[in-house]
């Protein structure tokens, strides 16, 4: 599963590419190793027009996953839509797009420590967009900071392409390019939108020597 990401390009950069009504996240500086539960910049449309807030990476757990923990971190990867647990935030409402420029699996080795391997895209668009959910939700993410309310999201992941499969076989994150593939994933009917739950071209992910 995909737990470290980067996003290097200029905000404005982001705004060109999705058409943004709104940026809420300030003055980002690159951010070259976010981890689950960093707050990260995330897309989300709204009835005036697309906004892009800061929220944390990780959503609720499921039930199961909690017993007799005190703490939920999150769940950050997102496979298994036909869960209910996960079904009531695929509507349009719930549904956001995340901005990368690099991402990164685990690569095992029997009798080696996990190697970290980063992808990144091909071609003169250096950022891609995650294909996520989000929601509201109070929790306790950390013992330190007890009871909070916080903007989560996750991201969906399906079977690996050609480029990724060598290093992580089980999965990579579900990834979005052309202003058409936003446009639908973040409007279209839930049974349209999941078409898109579909491994990322080969040609356009490439292996990086380190976050870009």
């Amino acid at each position: 599963m995909c737990n470290l990401y980067s996003l290097t390009t200029a905000q404005s950069a982001i705004a060109d590419l999705v058409n943004l009504w709104r940026d809420d996240t300030g003055n980002l500086p690159p951010l070259t190793g976010i981890y689950p539960d960093y707050p990260a910049p995330v897309i989300t449309q709204t009835p005036e027009g697309r906004v892009m807030q800061m929220m944390r990476w990780g959503m609720p757990s499921p039930a199961f996953v909690l017993k007799g923990k005190k703490t939920d971190k999150g769940v950050t990867n997102v496979r298994n839509t036909a869960s209910p647990h996960w079904r009531r935030w695929l509507g349009p409402a719930h549904r956001c797009v995340v901005p990368f420029t690099s991402f990164s699996e685990y690569q095992t080795v029997k009798g080696e420590k996990p190697k970290t391997v980063w992808f990144a895209p091909t071609g003169p668009q250096k950022t891609l967009f995650f294909a996520g959910i989000w929601t509201e939700w109070t929790s306790v993410r950390t013992l330190k900071e007890g009871e909070t309310t916080n903007n989560l999201f996750a991201f969906l992941t399906v079977e690996p392409n050609a480029v990724v499969a060598p290093i992580h076989p089980k999965a990579m994150p579900v990834i979005l390019r052309s202003p058409e593939a936003i446009a639908h994933w973040l409007d279209a009917p839930v049974e349209a939108a999941l078409k898109l739950q579909r491994p990322f071209a080969d040609d356009g992910l490439e292996v990086v020597e380190g976050a870009v």
